[in-house]
């Protein structure tokens, strides 16, 4: 039985891992800036919701040859050329050598390897392994810590969620509104169908407290200082003080405190390699999330 969950978890996790790479790609714009509805080379998104669930690459241009190709990338794959007839060089004439006898010819050696131009930048949205591979892992330990409880299917539901908002914070340090708030309100359902089950091993209203408490704290950092926190993470600490409340205060305060040791340990860490200064900013969501992960799985442990 706990086999059998863990490989329902990870298959949840890839299939959903999959979906990852498109929605960030579609999401990772400023601002300003409209979701973006087609790819790099201008075909349209299609498929289920609108084009939102989907392979990383489109039809159209998902062929090696056609997306692969990089500036100074040895490796990539040559562009195929059209069909037609090889018309040869033409002979150059035999120099003559002593006494008017022609010169002895070098023999013919191999053909010189095809170098093939660029043809365009990288696609931006080109699938990778990373989200992929976080939401598997990150499906696997919710699993293994909670077991067949019941909140572990809204644990696997929120998952991909959480790594798809880390994702586009990554890229363009922005939480978009159509993530975070869904989120916190999923959050909410989904733990208050747990709580109606039996054999759950948290507590909805303190939930509902945790919710509260962390987003009105992120609150007032961001009323503090706006430049020093966004708006989108009080809005993304909705979901997540929703999450860690579940399991009590204790991991509440725990999560929370997880997630700004690990910015702050980013931070630094930049710092000490010189590529970033005092005031550079990070994108915080990633760390948020991290941290409540860390907060969710001890939670669970010890429930």
């Amino acid at each position: 039985m706990y086999l059998a969950l863990l490989a329902v978890a990870a298959v949840w996790g890839g299939a959903t891992g999959w979906l990852i790479p498109r929605a960030a790609y579609r999401f990772a714009v400023e601002p300003e800036e409209p979701w973006r509805t087609a790819c790099p080379a201008g075909h349209p998104f299609t498929g289920p919701f609108g084009g939102w669930l989907g392979p990383a690459r489109c039809a159209p241009c998902g062929s090696r040859a056609r997306t692969s190709v990089r500036y100074g990338d040895e490796s990539a794959a040559p562009v195929p050329e059209p069909p037609g007839p090889s018309v040869p060089p033409p002979a150059e004439p035999p120099v003559p050598g002593p006494h008017g006898s022609p010169a002895p010819q070098p023999l013919p050696g191999p053909p010189a390897p095809r170098v093939s131009a660029p043809t365009g930048p990288p696609v931006p949205y080109a699938p990778g392994t990373l989200a992929p591979l976080t939401t598997v892992l990150a499906c696997l330990a919710l699993a293994a810590a909670t077991g067949a409880r019941p909140e572990l299917a809204g644990w696997l539901l929120l998952a991909p969620v959480a790594v798809l908002l880390a994702t586009v914070d990554r890229r363009v340090h922005r939480l978009p509104d159509p993530l975070t708030l869904p989120l916190a309100a999923a959050t909410v359902l989904v733990l208050g169908g747990a709580a109606l089950l039996p054999g759950h091993a948290g507590s909805w209203t303190s939930g509902l407290l945790g919710g509260a408490a962390l987003g009105g704290f992120y609150l007032l950092l961001f009323l503090i200082n706006p430049n020093g926190m966004g708006f989108g993470d009080v809005k993304l600490a909705l979901a997540l003080g929703v999450a860690l409340g579940w399991y009590g205060w204790a991991v509440l305060f725990l999560g929370g405190f997880a997630g700004f040791l690990f910015g702050a340990a980013y931070g630094l860490g930049l710092v000490l390699l010189r590529r970033a200064g005092r005031r550079t900013g990070i994108p915080f969501g990633p760390f948020m999330i991290a941290g409540a992960l860390t907060g969710v799985l001890l939670g669970a442990l010890a429930a």
